[in-house]
């Protein structure tokens, strides 16, 4: 399943209840509960203007959010409690997913004319308060899922916009024809989330690249973690280094690929190779990151020449041959992601690509 939490960092809080020992408890529910996956109209918003003697009227899409409440229990979708168009209903979780829908909307749009999740405009769903001390949210293949953390180490994912982002790209990801999760290809499948929910946050935000933070999920802990957020895209390896959760395992380089059969293969401990990549792309060219290197990244993501198992390499390959395609071969987009690739031990050579 795609949640944002990995177990490896559950399982740590899990066995720690001398020091947490609400979000031990919550940790070891989280783990357990079952999450079943779900495979998965366009509104328009109108504006009229007055040019010379003419009424011109222009339209562009809007989403479609629906967001229910699960009041503690673990069971979807939960009571429908606001729908498009209407007020804030007060309740800051209901009212933060319904906003970070519409901001992830409002990127993709405004980024990669891509009309919602599905790209087809799609009605955009979420459940909040999800279960007791839940500590995670997920995609479930129709809708978005948020614990409301246990208020010791997890303080709620609502209000992430990274997170909410993140989790939608999984959808995105599998509209596109899917990245097997596991091994390579599941930690490109997260790589690209963290992409797009970076990118989203930095639209909503107006930031370009040198101002971002490139953190994912730096609001879901507590103040007594010793950690900045979930994972860092800049600098892979060092978002958290506390007691109880450890250091942040990522990697930021294939010298240092992690071998495990844990985390399916680690495909959010290795995602912080292609991260990395991604990030020297976007700092490299300046500017806004959406704009150039996010555009590259969502291009090849969607052309169809990824493979459900494809590779580093051939994800190196692909993302190369888009910028070539683009800007030109000796353009600086295409120098840019040859150099990121290169730099984070990844043979920028489309005969060394493998799809497995």
């Amino acid at each position: 399943m795609r949640s944002f939490v990995p177990a490896y960092v559950l399982a740590r809080v899990g066995a720690a209840p001398e020091r947490f020992p609400r979000a031990a408890r919550a940790a070891r529910s989280t783990l357990a509960v079952p999450r079943p996956h779900r495979p998965g109209e366009v509104r328009a918003d109108l504006d009229l203007s007055v040019d010379g003697d003419s009424l011109v009227l222009t339209a562009s899409p809007s989403p479609t959010r629906e967001i229910s409440d699960a009041e503690g229990r673990e069971e979807l979708p939960g009571r429908r409690v606001r729908d498009e168009g209407e007020p804030p209903s007060g309740d800051a979780a209901v009212d933060q997913a319904y906003d970070g829908l519409g901001a992830t909307f409002s990127a993709l749009w405004d980024a990669f004319g891509r009309i919602g999740v599905d790209g087809a405009g799609s009605p955009m769903r979420a459940t909040v308060h999800f279960g007791q001390d839940y500590d995670n949210a997920f995609w479930d293949g129709e809708r978005m899922v948020f614990g409301d953390g246990d208020g010791e180490v997890f303080a709620g994912f609502t209000g992430s916009l990274t997170v909410i982002a993140h989790e939608l790209a999984h959808g995105v990801i599998e509209a596109s024809g899917g990245l097997d999760y596991e091994g390579q290809s599941g930690a490109l499948n997260e790589s690209i989330a963290d992409v797009l929910g970076v990118l989203t946050e930095q639209h909503a935000l107006g930031q370009t690249a040198d101002e971002a933070t490139w953190l994912v999920g730096a609001e879901i802990f507590t103040d007594a973690v010793q950690g900045r957020a979930l994972r860092s895209m800049a600098a892979p390896g060092t978002a958290y280094d506390d007691d109880v959760l450890g250091t942040d395992p990522q990697p930021a380089h294939m010298r240092d690929f992690v071998v495990t059969a844990s985390d399916n293969g680690g495909v959010h401990i290795n995602s912080g190779i292609p991260n990395k990549a991604f990030h020297l792309v976007a700092t490299a060219l300046g500017g806004s990151a959406w704009e150039r290197a996010g555009r590259i990244w969502y291009l090849t993501l969607t052309s169809g020449a990824l493979t459900p198992r494809t590779d580093f390499a051939a994800f190196a390959a692909a993302t190369t041959a888009t910028a070539e395609a683009e800007y030109g071969g000796s353009s600086e987009e295409a120098d840019a992601v040859r150099a990121a690739w290169a730099a984070v031990g990844i043979e920028d050579d489309a005969a060394g690509a493998r799809n497995r």
